[in-house]
């Protein structure tokens, strides 16, 4: 087996554990957002180290490569994106109580950050994959942030990769206050978190019931019931502007009583 052939297969399953992992975290944000209508995780991200960045940390760290899959933690690597410190906490919490991922150790860089000012919650997993060869744990790491800690750290990554390693004192200085501006903006966020929530929950079920008159509008016109349906356009464009999402959902009940797939479930719910 050639080299680059080699490479491929090591690197298979943690090509598996990332694509596997996404799903199961959007289908975590879906379900918190079915159930509760907010989620603490806002979107996910994710991506399997290239060779040369896994050589070159190798050589940095002393690794050899026999060892790299057991030593080197970080070569599957998800990125969970939340609005609030509190959100941060409340997924790690989450990944600790799976059964499908055991957790190895955390690096708490909110409470405890770097000194260039780096934050975030780094949760390293076990994660099992089923390969051909039958099952096969990796180590994953999950950081977990906020989306001003995440702005803040894709800007350091460019300038680290740009000087390897060593940013000059005076773009240092600049990162240090850029990373303390990013911190009063979460704390800042924290004191309205409830306002944000709210005001975000009433967005989303005014898309959705907007959404549902649009569509059952187009329905009414399919079905031939075209005064019916330029009524009820006309009461639409009166309400579209407005924020009185009681007034839309009654207006979309009255537009789905006329739809004939609609009309038993309204009977059985009298």
């Amino acid at each position: 087996m050639n080299k680059t052939r080699e490479w491929k297969s090591f690197l298979t399953p943690y090509e598996q554990a990332v694509e596997e992992l996404k799903v199961k975290f959007k289908s975590i944000r879906r379900e918190y957002q079915d159930t509760n209508g907010y989620s603490p995780i806002e979107f996910v991200t994710g991506r399997v180290k290239k060779i040369s960045s896994i050589l070159e940390k190798a050589e940095r760290r002393s690794i050899p490569e026999a060892q790299i899959g057991r030593e080197m933690e970080d070569i599957a690597g998800l990125r969970i994106m939340c609005q609030f410190i509190d959100d941060i906490y409340a997924v790690a919490d989450l990944v600790r109580k799976r059964s499908d991922m055991t957790v190895v150790y955390e690096k708490d860089y909110i409470a405890n950050p770097k000194e260039s000012g780096y934050k975030s919650l780094h949760v390293i997993i076990n994660y099992p994959v089923q390969t051909i060869n039958g099952e096969k744990e990796i180590l994953v790491e999950l950081q977990i942030r906020t989306l001003a800690m995440n702005f803040w750290a894709t800007i350091e990554h460019s300038l680290n990769y740009k000087y390897t390693q060593h940013i000059p004192d005076h773009l240092q200085s600049k990162l240090q206050k850029a990373a303390e501006a990013a911190s009063a903006l979460d704390q800042e966020m924290y004191t309205i978190r409830q306002e944000v929530i709210t005001a975000q929950l009433l967005f989303e079920q005014k898309s959705n019931i907007v959404a549902d008159i649009t569509k059952n509008l187009q329905s009414l016109y399919a079905i031939g019931l075209v005064d019916e349906a330029e009524k009820f356009q006309e009461r639409f464009t009166a309400l579209w502007s407005s924020s009185n999402v009681e007034e839309l959902d009654k207006l979309s009940r009255e537009i789905k009583e006329l739809l004939p797939s609609y009309r038993l479930f309204f009977k059985k719910e009298l």
